[in-house]
């Protein structure tokens, strides 16, 4: 039996104001699947001309997804506040509902040139508790896979379930309560950055390159795609561990990946999947934002493997 998205929803023992919340980023990222899928064609790919907040080259579809998400929450009377990777400010709209949205509309555009799965993320928080609040307080977080198929990624705190896309557009539900795999044999750190890193991240990552001939007693693969979405869900239907730590040339800017927006909704998924996160020393649902685009550390995935990466931290 097909269970749609709306189906799932309604079954969910959570608020349907909440509920219409998700639909809202779910119809959102569905607008979104079939502008990348004919982008090429309309000549929409490239640079948009401008940067964004955090002095990064905004692409066209950026820009594009960012004002879909805008269009698709500001039609939810239940969303108040929009803070997007692509505005400098929040934007406080004119409805009067309880939700903030957190997104990144359209993370890793760099590999939108070579047709390499990109992806939205969100994060939902009640709104009358600021803009500034901590991971433990997501009411929701979820991110769509923009692949080979469109893959949604929801979870409420308890529990994640992944739909795909399918023709008619409709979101149907593929996988229930997924679970990250304890152990792994895989990691995804970007290997160009090596001399930047500290010494716990250097000494994890040589332990997994010395395979069954070293401590960790088994044979890894290096997984690197270079765009957060594609990483987590791979991570969260194999296992693994993802890792953007903080190093030499990110520690003036507190990382690399954004907390409210990257990192609390990841964390957040993997966490409800079983699996575990941390900056290396803090846990990173508990860290309180300075800022709407705060930069921290990333290091989540497969428990025992975070685990480890922790053990190597608590050395230094």
């Amino acid at each position: 039996m097909i269970t749609t998205l709306a189906q799932w929803l309604a079954g969910q023992t959570v608020d349907p104001k909440l509920a219409s919340v998700v639909a809202s980023m779910a119809a959102a990222s569905a607008e979104i699947a079939g502008i990348l899928r004919l982008a090429p064609i309309a000549g929409q790919t490239g640079l948009a001309g401008h940067t964004n907040v955090q002095g990064e080259a905004q692409k066209a579809l950026d820009v594009i997804s960012n004002d879909i998400v805008l269009n698709h929450i500001g039609q939810n009377s239940e969303i108040s506040i929009l803070v997007s990777e692509e505005l400098d400010e929040a934007v406080h709209l004119e409805n009067q509902g309880q939700y903030m949205v957190a997104t990144d509309p359209l993370d890793g555009s760099s590999n939108l040139d070579v047709n390499v799965t990109v992806g939205t993320i969100f994060s939902v928080l009640d709104a009358s508790k600021g803009l500034l609040q901590p991971g433990t307080a997501q009411l929701a977080a979820g991110y769509a896979a923009y692949g080979p198929a469109t893959s949604l990624v929801i979870t409420f705190g308890a529990g994640v379930a992944v739909f795909t896309l399918d023709g008619a557009g409709q979101f149907v539900l593929t996988l229930d309560k997924v679970a990250v795999a304890a152990a792994s044999s895989e990691y995804a750190i970007n290997t160009a950055r090596e001399r930047f890193w500290d010494e716990a991240t250097r000494s994890y990552v040589a332990e997994n390159v010395a395979g069954e001939t070293g401590p960790a007693g088994k044979r890894y693969n290096m997984r690197w795609v270079g765009s957060m979405v594609a990483d987590i869900h791979r991570i969260l239907m194999r296992g693994g561990i993802f890792m953007y730590p903080l190093d030499s040339e990110t520690v003036s800017k507190g990382g690399r990946l954004r907390l409210l927006y990257e990192a609390n909704p990841m964390a957040m998924i993997v966490e409800a999947a079983g699996g575990a996160s941390t900056t290396g020393s803090e846990k990173i649902l508990e860290l309180v934002p300075t800022g709407i685009h705060q930069r921290v550390p990333v290091i989540l995935g497969s428990a025992e493997e975070v685990a480890r990466v922790e053990g190597w931290y608590a050395k230094a």
